[in-house]
């Protein structure tokens, strides 16, 4: 039976794009369902482009109702994967799915993280403390902001005179690159 992924974004959804297309034809694991707290997000185009269905929640099902959870039960999930998901998870979906849900953010951690370090605000804090590095870090999800365990690093040089487009570029590339396949490779690690 193919592993079952859910990808929560609440954005444009670029990554979530490329581990769709990876898992396209994929004979060991499929993207079921993207998730989003923003009616407006990008990424629910890019989810029917795939012909992928999704579910749109609010705050109060996010935080206060077992919903989420149970459909993402009621789908059989084995790995949710967070692709550019601003709220922190609850408790609840923590229990409910131990060491099974994970993120990538756009530093080096534990630099750089915590609760307002997302996106283009990361890149401009590495640049602004004149760092000559970043990367990427993919992680378990824990009860806090960025702190779960790491399970992939990769890192790329920032030159004299890189501004936030070319860094958040390189940092695309990785993104891109190793977000499919850091999760691929977990799910053949994970027991039937």
């Amino acid at each position: 039976m193919k592993k079952r992924i859910a990808i929560f974004a609440s954005g444009s959804g670029s990554n979530a794009q490329k581990i769709m297309e990876h898992f396209k034809r994929n004979p060991e694991a499929e993207v079921v369902l993207v998730l989003t707290n923003n009616p407006q997000a990008y990424v629910l185009q890019r989810a029917d482009n795939f012909e992928i269905p999704s579910h749109i929640f609010t705050r109060h099902e996010f935080y206060e109702t077992d919903d989420v959870i149970r459909l993402l039960k009621n789908l059989q999930v084995d790995l949710v994967v967070l692709a550019g998901f601003l709220w922190l998870v609850p408790e609840s979906l923590l229990k409910a799915f131990p060491n099974k849900i994970i993120n990538l953010h756009p530093a080096l951690l534990p630099n750089y993280g915590g609760k307002g370090m997302y996106g283009d605000h990361v890149h401009q804090a590495v640049i602004a403390a004149g760092d000559d590095e970043s990367g990427i870090t993919i992680h378990f999800v824990s009860d806090k902001y960025d702190e779960g365990e790491v399970i992939h690093q990769s890192r790329f040089k920032i030159e004299p005179g890189d501004n936030l487009e070319v860094v958040k570029f390189k940092g695309q590339q990785l993104e891109h690159h190793y977000f499919p396949r850091v999760i691929e490779s977990l799910l053949k690690k994970m027991k039937s």
